[in-house]
């Protein structure tokens, strides 16, 4: 017989296909759930980081920002800048919206942390400031300020009432709906205020010393680079101390934070993708199996191995493009509905747009892996005699021959090279693959293993027993995939568990137990004695932790320059601007000294510091190298003295820089506080404190950890929702694991009911089948569960590992029951073929 060659093996494959598309539906179905979340999460991380970068100009406010604090520019510094372009001035501070006529009886609070924000006749340089009102058309008088609706709303104030701030009072000119660089200011604590420049000198809240944050912000000319700007400038002002921001990153702390979040949540796509290609395996396998007599009849007629090939792969293709089409159209439309999900929870709202980049990597991965789990059970097909194929039941010859295989790790290699080339971070991609490869490579192996051990087992008395623990090693026994399928959703169950119950008990006990009830900033040195005596005057066991506080930039460690590094080293988080910077002649609370000594409390030489452990081995210096750090303009070069273990999980003051008395007494700062009440009324403290310390600022710690817990549940959500579909892509590889063994399962049911078993016999058997395997793998599923949840927790999050076990444990024997019930619910059809029908088509 002539080969059919690929047109004709086409029309073959269409007509066979229109009559037999049933059987690939988990093909379709598992290759579409894994394409349409990378996709779907492809497209929404492309969207929110595309925003960022097209409204670059309208969040950062300017071309190019210039950020210092403590301090504004001096007149040198400021004619450098305004030789570049147009400049706008901000300052923004933290600072306590009180009400202008406190009435201590009236409900609802009567003074709130907020942002207060001063603003020039500049402002804004891009995009519209605009108020409920209407666009701000005039500036802001000194005597007048917008606020939030937060604000507005928590204080129950509006328009044309009055607040104080400081020493000074404001009138409400309007409420605020769309400040054009709310983005870019980042990470808040409390509602926004504006006034002008002017109008925040009049609270008497800038003292030397104080808490402040000033920004310049440039527009440049036409055509001019903001990067070579920057260079510039840091260049002709190498000491003092600024942090840069151009129009190309706005946002960096959002763009890196969605850049990541966008990585994991895609890796944990790509897995469950992965997890869905042994689906595919199986479904084709299945699919395969059903048309062997059809696949044998052609062999016998004359067609060959290519045309096989051909007929079989056309089909497959078509329904697998199809499944990758429907899951990349899906996953497009998603991003929309997922942006009005999620509403404020977003930075910005994205518009609806293609991303083609990301949608190609979907398509890429859903080719790759329907290629590495389609070409084996297909050349089988391909390869096996057709006097094989009708003995198929019994009996299995083929094995998968050395090309396919090659083709296989080519796909696997692809797959892999995209994962690590479009990773941002290369060696945490790596892991999570690599991970998740292994983990498969001992399920696989394990299935074999139990299938080994099965066989040579002794044989059970119980013939119920014994035909139950053939199933796991007879001919064409599916246990080594379904150890993999169950494996895999057990393993899921486990992790998704464990993460969820660690992440609640850190915020529900660590956090607590440790975390003191108010901080108090902005306190002034010379008032330190009049503050202890306001806190000592409370009812109850108040505890009162004083320290000093300034902002330094690390600029400079072991000789290298910051500003000349092409790249930061990894976790090198705190060289990203400035830190908190404190000195001190005893070890601060909260931390651990772990090499070199403390200075005398009467040390009067050099500047010394004491730096964190984790910070000096990410710089890979120790004891005797130089730091220098540059605090209010000044670069002071130090000697590192001592490292320390800091626990940040206290939620006091700890900093990565402690640094010698000496060093720092001298420079303009102010005290911080934190206050642990035991019995005493908060409310009534706040009060007694603004009423002497106008200037401070109050952070009340529930409402910080009110944050934290929103950030956490919403991090933890996007991982539960994307993992779900890991756990249905687990779910849908065990039904395709268990349809692959159908036709065999079939057989035996038929022939043990023309012998006279019952139904009830027959469901006892395979429920006897699935409890051994389960029981097997509950121990392996536990043991991957709780390591892969441990990396989330503790390699990613650097929280606490503290799961929950009566829940774990719990979950497990859900999921275990689920997966059983799953499998005796396939079994249920098979209960309704007649033994006379099913032995004429055997």
């Amino acid at each position: 017989m002539k080969p059919l060659g690929w047109r004709a093996s086409a029309r073959v494959a269409w007509r066979d296909l229109n009559g037999g598309f049933r059987g690939l539906r988990l093909l379709f179905i598992c290759l579409f759930l894994g394409v349409a979340t990378l996709a779907a999460i492809g497209s929404l991380t492309a969207s929110i980081t595309g925003e960022l970068s097209a409204r670059g100009q309208t969040m950062l406010g300017g071309d190019v920002e210039i950020a210092m604090t403590q301090r504004e520019a001096d007149r040198d510094e400021l004619a450098a800048m305004r030789e570049l372009g147009e400049l706008s001035e901000t300052i923004r501070m933290r600072a306590m919206a009180q009400l202008a006529d406190t009435d201590p009886s009236a409900d609802g609070p009567q003074a709130v942390l907020s942002e207060l924000k001063g603003v020039d006749g500049a402002y804004p340089l891009y995009g519209d400031f605009v108020l409920q009102g209407g666009v701000l058309d005039e500036p802001l008088a000194p005597t007048e300020m917008v606020i939030g609706q937060s604000l507005a709303d928590r204080l129950q104030i509006e328009p044309g009432e009055s607040l104080r701030y400081g020493t000074a009072t404001f009138t409400i000119r309007d409420v605020i709906a769309d400040e054009p660089d709310r983005v870019g200011e980042g990470f808040t604590l409390g509602p926004v205020a504006i006034t002008s420049i002017e109008g925040l000198r009049r609270t008497g809240l800038i003292q030397p010393g104080s808490l402040y944050e000033t920004k310049y912000r440039i527009r440049l000319a036409p055509g001019t680079d903001p990067a070579a700007t920057v260079d510039d400038l840091q260049d002709r002002f190498p000491s003092a101390g600024w942090e840069f921001k151009d129009r190309d990153r706005a946002s960096p702390g959002a763009f890196r934070f969605f850049e990541r979040m966008g990585q994991f949540l895609s890796l944990i796509g790509l897995t469950a993708l992965i997890i869905a290609g042994i689906g595919v395996g199986n479904g084709v396998a299945s699919y395969l199996g059903r048309k062997r007599p059809g696949i044998a009849t052609l062999k016998i007629l004359g067609a060959t191995s290519a045309d096989i090939a051909r007929i079989y792969a056309v089909q497959i293709g078509i329904v697998a493009l199809f499944a990758i089409v429907c899951g990349l159209a899906v996953g497009a439309l998603a991003t929309p509905l997922i942006v009005t999900a999620l509403g404020d929870l977003l930075p910005v709202a994205p518009g609806i747009s293609l991303h083609p980049a990301p949608l190609a990597v979907a398509a890429a991965y859903g080719l790759l892996i329907a290629t590495m789990f389609v070409l084996p059970p297909l050349a089988r097909a391909r390869t096996e005699p057709a006097a094989a194929l009708f003995r198929s039941l019994v009996e299995r010859h083929a094995a998968v021959d050395g090309k396919t295989l090659l083709r296989v790790a080519l796909a696997a290699a692809a797959i892999v090279a995209i994962a690590l080339m479009s990773a941002r971070e290369t060696m945490f991609s790596a892991v999570v693959l690599g991970a998740t490869g292994g983990a498969l490579l001992l399920l696989y192996a394990l299935g074999w293993g139990v299938r080994g051990l099965a066989r040579r087992l002794p044989r059970p008395r119980s013939p119920i027993l014994r035909l139950a623990v053939a199933n796991l090693h007879r001919p064409g026994s599916q246990a080594p995939a379904i150890v993999i399928a169950l494996g895999l959703a057990l393993t899921l169950f486990v992790t998704l568990a464990a993460i969820q119950t660690s992440l609640t008990a850190e915020i529900r006990d660590t956090v607590p137990e440790r975390a003191p009830d108010l901080f108090v900033l902005d306190i002034p040195v010379a008032e330190e004695d009049e503050f202890r005596r306001i806190i000592g005057e409370q009812d109850g066991d108040t505890q009162i932790n004083l320290v000093p506080t300034l902002r330094g930039t690390i600029v400079e460690y072991g000789g290298q320059r910051v500003a000349d590094l092409d790249e930061l080293p990894d976790g090198a988080w705190f060289l990203r601007g400035e830190r908190g910077v404190t000195y001190s002649d005893v070890l601060p609370e909260g931390s651990e000294l772990t090499d070199g000594q403390w200075w005398p409390a009467d040390y009067d030489g050099p500047p010394l510091v004491s730096l964190d452990e984790e910070a000096a081995r990410v710089m890979e210096v120790g004891l005797g190298d130089t730091l220098v750090v540059s605090i209010l303009g000044r670069e002071i070069e130090t000697e590192i003295a001592s490292l320390r273990e800091v626990n940040w999980d206290t939620m006091g003051f700890n900093y990565i820089l402690v640094m010698s008395p000496s060093a720092l007494r001298d420079a303009p700062h102010t005290l911080a506080s934190t206050i642990s009440l035991d019995g005493g009324d908060e409310a009534a403290l706040s009060r007694d404190i603004l009423s002497t310390f106008p200037s401070v600022s109050i952070i009340e710690v529930r409402e910080v950890i009110g944050q934290v817990t929103a950030l956490l549940g919403q991090m933890a959500a996007a991982i539960i929702a994307a993992a779900t579909v890991s756990i249905i892509a687990g779910i849908a590889v065990l039904i395709g694991a268990i349809a692959a063994s159908n036709e065999a399962r079939s057989y035996d049911s038929v022939i043990m009911r023309t012998l006279g078993a019952t139904r009830g016999q027959i469901l006892l058997t395979q429920a006897i089948e699935y409890a051994l395997l389960a029981a097997v793998l509950a121990v392996v599923a536990l043991a991957l569960g709780l390591l892969a949840g441990w990396s989330v927790i503790v390699q990613i999050f650097e929280f606490g590992w503290t799961p929950d076990w009566f829940v774990v444990l719990g979950t497990l024997a859900a999921g275990t029951l689920l997966t059983l019930g799953i499998g005796l619910m396939s079994a249920l059809p098979l209960m309704s073929v007649r033994p006379a029908r099913a032995l004429r088509q055997l």
